[in-house]
């Protein structure tokens, strides 16, 4: 591993409980027909770069590595496990791996990456969010879930059949864009979650800063093209997580709903408690304001060509949000708890989502 910082993360329960992808198909029977649809449907997207038998091979290894994330995640913090996080669970690789990439591919052109590359997306997408219960703390920029990520899907590879020798660069991809997508959210008393205030420091994606911080640590990195190569991936990387800004608006909104849903999880508060009132109502008006206006930036030309238009295209939507439930709130009074923030923030999507694009351009505007 390329980047200067403690390596101790060792195997966990779930890790040690679904070694391999035998295991990881166990676990999954019932339930396997979403990552099912994905992997055929990514089988056929890459068909074309499928040269020779040594391509196949690497596709299969591939989106094995895939299968074997996806049901740890769904066992650790989706649908197969008792630690449901709303946002960063098995879903997200779905996201990714299906809409996202295919977003990319299609805008991009299949040809404009290579299959190892196309790949290293892919494992990007499956392993960047495997740990998410870490100690919270950053070493070389790189946050503690991101590194335990990172080891892990190291361990990943080589179960499913990858080498360190002959992979290297995949090695190093997976490396580079996982710690890349750190998002700096900064330790809080009671646990790991973003506030408002930390998400207008943070700075965004590490991604963006990843060759500072080899300039530092690897001084004569530019001089390995494997090492330019992964740290291009990053950049590309990073879009692929943060393009939920993209989505149809809707969908948009949902994911910012997830993700307060499980800030609040990780910080102890109820939903239904008093308590989380404030703290949700600053999340899903000033939090998204932030992050999406003054935070976010497509860090890629890739990410940007592809996924700007569609997030210019949320923001007058995403001021009228916040907007509309400021008002809300204000002539209902304090609302007693986050629950009634939630209530009140879907309904004005739902009231959003029918309103004409046009009718919203002057919010955006002023």
């Amino acid at each position: 591993m390329i980047l200067d910082f403690p390596h101790a993360f060792a195997a966990d329960e779930t890790e040690r409980r679904v070694p391999d992808v035998a295991a990881a198909n166990a676990r999954l029977r019932g339930h396997e027909a979403p990552l099912e649809a994905l992997l055929a449907t990514l089988h056929e997207r890459f068909a074309e770069l499928l040269a020779e038998a040594a391509d196949a091979a690497l596709l299969e290894r591939c989106t094995n590595a895939l299968r074997l994330a996806y049901v740890r995640l769904a066992l650790r913090h989706g649908r197969l496990g008792n630690d449901f996080h709303a946002y960063h669970n098995e879903g997200h690789i779905l996201d990714i791996c299906g809409s996202r990439i295919a977003r990319l591919c299609d805008a991009q052109g299949l040809h404009a990456l290579d299959l190892r590359s196309w790949c290293s997306l892919l494992l990007f997408g499956a392993c960047h969010d495997l740990r998410q219960r870490e100690a919270t703390q950053n070493a070389a920029g790189v946050g503690a879930n991101e590194r335990a990520s990172s080891e892990e899907s190291q361990r990943i590879l080589d179960v499913c059949g990858f080498s360190r020798a002959d992979d290297a660069d995949l090695y190093l991809a997976s490396e580079l864009t996982i710690a890349g997508s750190t998002f700096d959210a900064r330790p809080q008393a009671g646990g790991y979650f973003y506030n408002a205030a930390d998400l207008v420091q943070a700075g965004g994606a590490l991604a963006g800063r990843l060759a500072d911080t080899l300039d530092v640590q690897q001084p004569d990195w530019r001089a390995d093209e494997r090492v330019v190569r992964a740290q291009r991936l990053a950049l590309i990387a990073a879009d692929l997580d943060t393009a939920n800004v993209a989505e149809p608006f809707d969908k948009f909104a949902r994911s910012g709903e997830n993700l307060c849903r499980e800030r609040e999880m990780l910080s102890g508060r109820s939903l239904a408690a008093g308590e989380s009132a404030l703290p949700v109502l600053a999340f899903l008006t000033d939090g998204q304001d932030r992050f999406f206006f003054e935070l976010h930036h497509f860090q890629s030309d890739a990410g940007r060509a592809t996924f700007e238009a569609g997030k210019q295209a949320n923001a007058a939507r995403l001021k009228a949000l916040s907007i509309g439930v400021r008002a809300r709130i204000a002539l209902r009074g304090l609302p007693a708890n986050g629950d009634e923030v939630i209530a009140a923030y879907r309904s004005t999507l739902a009231d959003l989502v029918r309103t004409p694009q046009q009718e919203l351009l002057g919010v955006h505007r002023g």
